[in-house]
């Protein structure tokens, strides 16, 4: 089945993550259930649907209700299916270069204010005890580095480098990147890793991953996404309360105080800097905020 091979592909030639494999694959599946329900059992061959379909597909998912950004992803897995097949001469006309994706307004990426942050670290008790350490050392480390959910539950013990206050994560399609330590981080880190030994040695067990549940299973998406939600809870009313606001909050951190772009793009592991410049709006409408309030003419 051709679906499969490209999604073959993508997982082993393009090192997609699960979650972006699956996003593929619900969307050609969405695709061919279009196809079949509209034109019948004869045009379910996504190979040979023409732009006039496909068009039409786009036009119902806009009516459907389907936010632009959702119906752009899944026009991209569509592009991105047959650049595949034309590439292993599957098909010889490529119907995608006469779909227009729609028109997606700007959305500043959401982020916590710095005060907020200190407050967090400073003002919240966590609770005593090894999972309270734990929860402090997950916060402080998403918020210290930018860095994703996935690559920190897969951090390994033998990726902190305390000595040398780096940490290495595999990011997307297996991206291996080195992420400086600040002193405050990595001593929160040692803090936690003697709590680390002590639980591991009082429940008898062993365990290879730098995080964990008190069962000393590996963490799961989940169980983090709870942590930070319960946490920023306590320090903000926002609807964003997630690792990924945490990754955002960092990144206009660095840049509203004076990092170089560029190195931000570095440890937050963006592929083109078109990706860490949407941080630069946070920073721009911080300005103009600050303009507004000091000018006597604003």
């Amino acid at each position: 089945m051709l679906v499969r091979r490209f999604l073959s592909h993508l997982q082993y030639e393009k090192r997609y993550s699960a979650h972006t494999l699956k996003a593929y694959e619900n969307d050609l599946g969405g695709f061919g259930d279009y196809l079949t329900r509209e034109y019948g059992e004869e045009s379910a061959d996504l190979s040979a649907a023409n732009h006039f379909q496909i068009r039409s597909w786009v036009v119902n998912l806009i009516e459907s209700g389907i936010a632009p950004r959702s119906v752009n992803r899944k026009i991209t897995a569509l592009k991105s299916f047959f650049r595949f097949l034309l590439r292993e001469k599957l098909v010889t006309q490529n119907p995608m270069v006469k779909i227009q994706s729609p028109k997606t307004g700007k959305k500043l990426p959401a982020f916590i204010d710095e005060k907020k942050m200190d407050d967090l670290f400073s003002n919240i008790e966590f609770p005593e005890g090894f999972a309270g350490i734990r929860d402090r050392a997950i916060l402080e480390l998403f918020y210290g580095t930018g860095m994703r959910l996935s690559e920190l539950t897969g951090i390994k013990t033998s990726d902190l480098q305390l000595g040398n206050q780096t940490v290495k994560v595999l990011g997307k399609r297996s991206k291996e990147r080195i992420i400086p330590l600040s002193n405050s981080l990595t001593n929160t880190l040692r803090s936690y890793l003697e709590s680390r030994r002590s639980h591991l040695a009082e429940k008898g067990q062993d365990a290879v991953h730098l995080f964990f549940d008190t069962k000393c299973n590996m963490l799961y998406g989940k169980f983090v996404y709870r942590l930070t939600r319960k946490y920023l809870g306590m320090v903000t009313t926002g609807d964003k309360r997630n690792p990924h606001v945490l990754r955002h909050t960092f990144a206009t951190h660095m840049l509203n105080n004076g990092a170089e772009i560029n190195a931000v793009k570095e440890i937050l592991g963006h592929s083109s800097l078109a990706a860490t410049q949407v941080y630069t709006h946070n920073t721009i409408e911080k300005l103009k905020n600050i303009y507004k309030q000091a000018h006597p003419k604003a």
